[in-house]
């Protein structure tokens, strides 16, 4: 799909946009948006650093200008080496969303598809996501399996 190009800074806006579409998909989200404003501007930095260890691919929106179809953004990660990824890179795919009005195009498998070759290309020796309910099967058709692994978290 020829539609599928890396984000730009410009892209920021609509970034954190389709972010807030993935936050608000999830139970228990919280449904402000005042967090935007403060993260704009990182954002435009991270994006405008192609060598900063985090990349998003979008999809243009097919009738509004300047607007986003879909997202998938992802960083990488060092982690001490190990079997079958002794240099421990390691992918981390979030943030995969796509305009509720415009699901189903295929677009989010083609800015995942882009993702991945990206990682390919930094080297990494596995990717790491966490899926919901309704995503597993793209990902299981893109070869991701679930892990045994629990998670934890500790939030300040």
């Amino acid at each position: 799909m020829s539609l599928i190009r890396r984000a730009v800074p410009g892209d920021a806006a609509e970034l954190l946009r389709l972010r807030q579409v993935l936050i608000d998909s999830m139970p228990g989200a919280d449904p402000s948006a005042d967090w935007q404003a403060e993260s704009l501007t990182t954002v435009r930095g991270r994006l405008a650093d192609p060598d900063g260890g985090f990349a998003a691919f979008v999809v243009d929106h097919p009738e509004r200008a300047g607007a986003l179809a879909a997202l998938v953004a992802g960083t990488l990660e060092y982690r001490i080496g190990r079997p079958r990824n002794p240099h421990g890179r390691i992918g981390y795919v979030f943030s995969v969303a796509t305009d509720p009005g415009l699901r189903r195009r295929g677009y989010a498998r083609a800015c995942m598809e882009a993702l991945v070759e990206w990682f390919r290309e930094e080297g990494v020796g596995q990717i790491d996501l966490t899926a919901s309910p309704e995503a597993v099967p793209l990902y299981a058709s893109m070869g991701f399996v679930r892990t045994p692994d629990p998670l934890m978290r500790l939030k300040f």
